[in-house]
């Protein structure tokens, strides 16, 4: 397990699927918001990926989020789109509604950062996140990411389109948080 200060990414188990399913993917207004596509409900057995468990794929690494002082799932991070050419990848996360507002977002961000610069001796990580998304903005500028631009009117939530913001991070300015 990869830990932080509050929170530890470990390895999707087979019981944190329902849960993630109930508390995360199965809310309309949080999976059109999270994810590029429309939203539709996920059927258990699926063959959707997020329901996946030891997956082989070399381009993504799904964790689980749990919170170290007891253990509780709070949520799924994905370091994806890794291309091992160019040594990118994307991060991306997503808490239950119950962990969001209380920093481990930040630290998500912090550990996710590690494990692609440090674990994974990647080059450069990006993140997108959609214009009004302020808990992302301040978890990616607390580590280190900088906004490098706006995809104006980018992304179609739920009837209206909203500006994305990219930001991006190198290795050779990484600073680990203390």
């Amino acid at each position: 397990m990869l830990t932080g200060s509050t929170v530890g990414l470990r390895a999707r188990h087979e019981e944190d699927i329902p849960i993630l399913l109930k508390e995360m993917w199965d809310d309309v207004v949080v999976g059109s918001r999270a994810e590029g596509s429309p939203w539709r409900p996920i059927s258990p057995g699926s063959d959707d990926p997020r329901l996946k468990v030891g997956t082989s794929d070399d381009d993504v690494v799904r964790f689980s989020i749990v919170e170290l002082a007891g253990g509780t799932l709070i949520g799924a991070a994905t370091l994806w789109g890794i291309d091992t050419h160019n040594r990118f990848a994307h991060i991306g996360l997503g808490l239950t509604p119950a962990a969001r507002g209380h920093g481990y977002g930040t630290d998500v961000v912090a550990v996710l950062t590690h494990y692609g610069f440090v674990v994974r001796g990647l080059h450069r990580l990006q993140i997108e996140t959609l214009a009004d998304n302020t808990a992302m903005l301040r978890a990616a500028e607390s580590n280190g990411y900088v906004r490098e631009g706006t995809t104006r009117a980018s992304a179609w939530v739920l009837g209206e389109f909203i500006d994305e913001v990219i930001l991006g991070l190198l290795a050779a300015e990484y600073a680990p948080r203390a």
